[in-house]
């Protein structure tokens, strides 16, 4: 079991080591090839675009060819997809660099699913911890992402050609570690056996209603204030290398938690941290209105990250409680579709508002999404109160 863990954190790091990188860059990218400024971040939207329109079609391949199979096709993707955008940066073609990306979601949408993949390779007292673990492979996606965005920016003659050739090293190193993990085998299905419960119905619990909100509107504010911190920061006149600085904090409270996040929801309960990560978003906007310096992008960007993987962590936690394993295929998918869908709109809103609003208006903007998340948390906690204390009067009557 913790070979595979260690394996598939690695796994991880590599796709979120692309992740970083696609931020770094598409925007920047985007910027200089885009017919309008405020296009400039549609390379970003194309990337979770795709992978919201990816979300069946990963489904369908993770349940006739089980994980292992799935993943190694998405990670084919990411290698053809990434020489697709190299291209396009070479012939300065936009539109070509937008459709590279939308095509590269189908590896995103694959890589959504290692976070669950954690759990169904450790037994149910140590699922929380193997979510958590494994997602703290984001760790090597923060040290190598934002480092290989700067160095290899002019490695080859156009900025950032070096970086999208190196993506392709990176996802076939990935490659073979995902060909060392054992997944545990697909229960047979006998046909015309059932698949559990209709979707419609999976999705009215409150469980799942709360935890989708978590992961999506979480990971949403997440993506609009980071994917327009570069573009921020440039407008500001400081160097890719601050970009650079920032990203790489940012990945790191995204994924140094996830060490420990795995106890504290044991301990305090998944609905409380999740309160704390929206606590930390809060807090990472009130940081980004308070000025335009250095360590103000740095510190906010930090306190976001974490906030992220509390909300994020916790959401694929309370997720799990949803569903039965022979929904886990159409249930995930439906999370995952919102999670994109929401990162989609954020991406575009994110170029669009800094370039024609500012940073400001950008980052109060932000607050409806942080607002609505805690009140969906408040919510689900009072039901779960009220229906523990009617099963008590109804033990006790």
């Amino acid at each position: 079991m913790k070979k595979n863990l260690w394996l598939l954190a690695i796994a991880q790091g590599l796709f979120l080591t692309n992740n970083v990188v696609f931020i770094a860059i598409n925007g920047l990218v985007g910027l200089s090839l885009a017919p309008a400024a405020w296009m400039a971040t549609l390379p970003v939207m194309g990337y979770v675009v795709g992978g919201a329109m990816s979300t069946g079609l990963v489904a369908r391949s993770q349940q006739r060819w089980g994980r292992k199979v799935s993943f190694q096709l998405g990670l084919v993707v990411a290698v053809l997809t990434v020489l697709v955008c190299a291209f396009a940066l070479h012939i300065q073609s936009f539109w070509l660099l937008v459709a590279g990306t939308v095509a590269a979601g189908y590896y995103s949408a694959n890589g959504q699913l290692y976070r669950f993949a954690a759990g169904e390779l450790a037994p149910p007292s140590f699922r929380e911890k193997a979510v958590s673990l494994v997602l703290a492979g984001g760790l090597i996606g923060a040290v190598i992402g934002p480092n290989l965005a700067n160095y290899t920016r002019d490695t080859v003659g156009l900025p950032f050609l070096g970086s999208y050739l190196a993506l392709a090293l990176v996802a076939l190193l990935s490659m073979v570690f995902m060909a060392g993990i054992q997944f545990p085998p697909e229960p047979p299905r006998e046909k015309g056996a059932s698949s559990g419960r209709p979707l419609g119905e999976i999705m009215r619990q409150p469980v799942f209603v709360v935890s989708t909100i978590g992961a999506a509107l979480g990971y949403g504010v997440m993506n609009l204030l980071m994917a327009a911190t570069p573009l921020a920061m440039d407008v500001c006149g400081m160097p890719f290398s601050d970009a650079a600085l920032v990203l790489e904090w940012h990945v790191i409270g995204m994924f140094a938690p996830g060490f420990f996040t795995g106890h504290l929801i044991k301990r305090f309960g998944v609905l409380t941290i999740m309160g704390v990560g929206v606590a930390l978003n809060a807090l990472c906007i009130a940081i980004a209105l308070s000025g335009q310096d250095l360590h103000q992008f740095l510190i906010g960007l930090f306190l976001l990250g974490v906030g992220w993987n509390f909300l994020f962590t916790g959401s694929t936690t309370l997720a799990m409680q949803a569903y039965r394993p022979e929904e886990k295929d159409k249930a995930q998918a439906a999370i995952n579709f919102a999670v994109f869908a929401v990162m989609a709109l954020s991406s575009f809103a994110s170029g669009a508002l800094v370039t024609t609003q500012g940073w400001t208006l950008l980052n109060l903007g932000s607050l409806v999404p942080v607002g609505l998340t805690g009140a969906a948390l408040i919510w689900l906690g009072l039901r779960q109160r009220n229906g523990s204390a009617t099963a008590a009067e109804a033990r006790n009557g």
